[in-house]
């Protein structure tokens, strides 16, 4: 292989998306601009190993995505982890994906803050960093850290040695650096959403009407 100028940065994205909302949405929709992806793979989550399983069956949150993506030609969705046994595993899904796409392509997985500073109870964790670059975006509750001393002492040494605030920096190499993204936080949650579905509450200007609808129709969270 001979050498390559510049990597095409392809986004991944994970989450149960429980619903899918604005949130995610937006976040995507401004790393297109500010690290120059060239799409964004939304990956629903089967089975969490961390996290308490999803209240939408598998099958309604990929019918979600399906419908909140289809208009932007930059996002798809990938369902290998809701169609895969047992519970989702970064790692695992980032080596395959690793193994698919050209030479010329870097992968970016896209998290909140909120699971950065636990990724190091993920399985493989460092390996990670051998596949891809970590984009960490800020959460409702959480800012994105100015530096590591915040960080479990596991996360700290990574941190300082691959935290890059240079965008550009991430198409000069496949994998390996961490950079903190400075996105619109729109204050909006999948657990909000539930919360008030359960309630009666509008969930209105939350999530893509279309969203919305399938939610209804299909009676889920109440």
């Amino acid at each position: 292989m001979g050498i390559i100028d510049k990597f095409s940065l392809i986004g991944i994205y994970g989450g149960t998306f429980d619903p899918i909302h604005y949130g995610h949405l937006r976040i995507a929709e401004e790393l297109l601009d500010l690290i120059d992806l060239k799409q964004v793979i939304f990956v629903p989550a089967g089975v969490p190993r961390l996290r308490v399983s999803p209240v939408a069956s598998k099958n309604h949150r990929a019918a979600m995505l399906r419908l909140a993506t289809q208009d932007n030609p930059f996002f798809s969705i990938d369902e290998r982890e809701i169609n895969r046994s047992g519970s989702s595993v970064t790692v695992h899904t980032l080596s395959e994906y690793r193994n698919e796409l050209s030479d010329n392509a870097a992968l970016c997985f896209i998290l909140g803050i909120d699971a950065f500073v636990k990724i190091h109870q993920w399985i493989e964790w460092q390996k990670l960093f051998e596949l891809c670059h970590l984009i960490v975006v800020a959460r409702p509750g959480y800012a994105v850290l100015p530096d590591n001393q915040a960080l479990p002492v596991e996360i700290q040494k990574e941190f300082s040695l691959r935290n890059t605030a240079c965008a550009g920096d991430l198409s000069l190499q496949a994998n390996g650096y961490i950079y903190l993204a400075q996105t619109s936080l729109l204050d909006i949650s999948a657990s909000q959403i539930r919360s008030f579905l359960n309630a009666g509450k509008s969930i209105r200007y939350l999530l893509p009407e279309n969203v919305s609808d399938y939610i209804k129709s299909n009676r889920l969270y109440i």
